[in-house]
C-alpha cells in the first residue's frame, strides 16, 4: 500500500508550482501556501504515524492467538495422550482376564481326578528336632486316602557355595524311619534350594562349575541319609538357563544310579509367547519360563511340580482359567514318563502376586482338571502339589479331597 505523505507530496507539488506562475501571485504567498501545505503535510506525517501504531499493534495480536492456539493444542494432545496410556494398558488386561474367565467354564472330563501321584511341600520342623512321633501318626492319618505319594520335606538351604551342613537336618533320619513305618507307600524327599544371584549380587551362581559340583556331592550325601529322592527348589531361575540344564544332567546321573526320583518345583509357562521378556524387561523379574524351556527342564527329571500359584489373578474364576491354561501348557511338552504336578495353594496371603480370596484350592482343582480333560485326559503321570503344610486349612483339605480324591 502507497504511504499517505509520499502520496500527497507527489500529486500536490507540481499543482502549486504551475498555478505560481500564471497569476504571479506573491512569493510569500507561494512561500505560505508551501509552508501551509508543509505543514498540512507534516500533519498528515503526524497524523500517518500516529495511525500507523494502532495496526502494527493488531499484527502482534494473532502471534499471541497463535501461540494461545498452540498451548492449546499441547494441552489437549497431552490430556488425550495421558488418557490413551491407561486406555492401551488396561484393554489388554481387560482382553486377558476376559479369556481366563471363558477358559474356566465347561465342564471337566469324567475320569479326571487323582492318579495316586500327588506331593505336598512340608516345613522345615518336621527334620530338625521340633516334631514328634505323635505328629508322624497324625500326619498319618491326615493323609490316608488320599492320592499324596511324596513328602518334599525342607531339609536345606543350600549354602550359596553348593555345600549343605548335615546340621541342616539333625532328625531327618528319623522322620524318614517314622514315616515308612507309618506310611510305608509314601516316599520322603529332600526339598533343597537357595536364592540364585540372578537379580541381586548376592545368592548362588550357577555359572559357577565348583558351585554345581558342590550341588551335586551335597546330593549324594542327602540320599546316604535316607531319602527316597531330592526336590530342589531354586529360584529365580530365569528362563533358558543353560547352566541349570547343565546342573539337571549331572544331578540326574546321580540320582539314577541310586534308583531315587530327581524333582524339580518349576516356574509358570509364557501365558503368551515371550512374555517372560516383556515382563522382565519391565520389572527386571521374568517371571515366568518358556514353553520350551520348560520341556527341556521336564525331560531332565522324574518329576517337576508346577508352582501354579502366586499368579497376580484377581478372581477365582481367572484363576481357575489360569490354571486350566497352565495345566495345557505344561502337557503339551512334558514328557509322558515325567511326572507332571499342578502346585495347589495350601496359604492364605493378601498382597500383590496374590489374593487369597481368588487363588483358592477349589479354582485350583477345577482349573487343574480343565486343562488335564482337554490336553491329555488319560495322562497317567500326573498329579497335584499342595503348598505348604504348615499353613493349611481345614477347608483347604476339604477341598482338595472333594474335589480331586473323591
Amino acid at each position: 500500500m502507497t504511504d499517505q505523505s509520499t502520496g500527497t507530496d507527489a500529486e500536490e507539488t507540481p499543482d502549486t508550482e504551475a498555478k505560481a506562475a500564471p497569476g504571479e501571485e506573491p512569493a510569500e504567498k507561494a512561500a505560505g501556501a508551501s509552508a501551509e501545505e508543509t505543514a498540512g503535510a507534516s500533519a498528515e506525517e503526524t497524523a500517518g504515524a500516529s495511525a500507523v501504531t494502532p495496526a502494527e499493534k493488531p499484527s502482534e495480536a494473532p502471534a499471541e492467538e497463535a501461540a494461545l492456539l498452540r498451548r492449546r493444542r499441547v494441552r489437549r494432545r497431552r490430556i488425550r495422550i495421558a488418557l490413551a496410556v491407561p486406555l492401551l494398558l488396561v484393554l489388554p488386561v481387560l482382553v486377558a482376564l476376559t479369556a481366563l474367565r471363558v477358559n474356566y467354564l465347561g465342564d471337566p472330563a469324567d475320569g479326571t481326578y487323582t492318579r495316586g501321584k500327588d506331593a505336598i511341600w512340608l516345613g522345615h520342623a518336621w527334620v530338625d528336632g521340633r516334631k514328634k512321633d505323635a505328629d508322624v501318626t497324625a500326619l498319618a492319618a491326615r493323609l490316608k486316602d488320599t492320592g499324596i505319594r511324596d513328602l518334599y520335606v525342607h531339609s536345606g538351604p543350600l549354602e550359596h557355595d553348593g555345600t549343605l551342613p548335615e546340621s541342616s537336618y539333625p532328625n531327618a533320619r528319623w522322620f524318614i524311619a517314622a514315616v515308612h513305618r507309618e506310611m510305608p507307600q509314601i516316599r520322603v524327599q529332600a526339598w533343597l534350594g537357595d536364592v540364585l544371584a540372578s537379580e541381586s549380587p548376592h545368592g548362588m551362581r550357577l555359572e559357577r562349575p565348583k558351585t554345581r559340583a558342590a550341588v551335586v556331592r551335597s546330593t549324594r550325601e542327602i540320599l546316604a541319609t535316607g531319602f527316597d529322592g531330592v526336590h530342589f527348589d531354586l529360584e529365580p531361575l530365569h528362563s533358558g538357563d543353560r547352566n541349570y540344564l547343565t546342573l539337571l544332567d549331572a544331578l540326574h546321573r546321580v540320582t539314577a544310579a541310586q534308583d531315587a526320583p530327581l524333582s524339580v518345583a518349576a516356574h509358570q509357562i509364557d501365558p503368551v509367547p515371550g512374555f517372560h521378556s516383556f515382563w522382565g524387561t519391565t520389572t527386571g523379574h521374568p517371571k515366568w519360563w518358556s514353553q520350551k524351556f520348560f520341556g527341556e527342564v521336564a525331560r531332565r527329571v522324574d518329576q517337576i511340580a508346577v508352582m501354579s500359584y502366586d499368579t497376580i489373578q484377581p478372581l477365582e474364576s481367572t484363576y481357575g482359567g489360569y490354571v486350566a491354561q497352565q495345566t495345557s501348557l505344561a502337557l503339551e511338552v512334558a514328557p509322558p514318563t515325567t511326572d507332571l504336578l499342578m502346585g495347589l495353594p495350601f496359604y492364605h496371603e493378601n498382597r500383590f502376586g496374590h489374593w487369597n480370596h481368588a487363588e483358592t484350592v477349589p479354582a485350583g482343582v477345577r482349573g487343574v482338571r480343565l486343562g488335564l480333560s482337554r490336553t491329555d485326559a488319560d495322562r497317567a503321570n500326573f498329579g497335584v502339589a499342595l503348598y505348604v503344610d504348615f499353613a493349611a486349612e481345614e477347608a483347604d483339605w476339604t477341598a482338595y479331597r472333594e474335589g480331586w480324591v473323591r
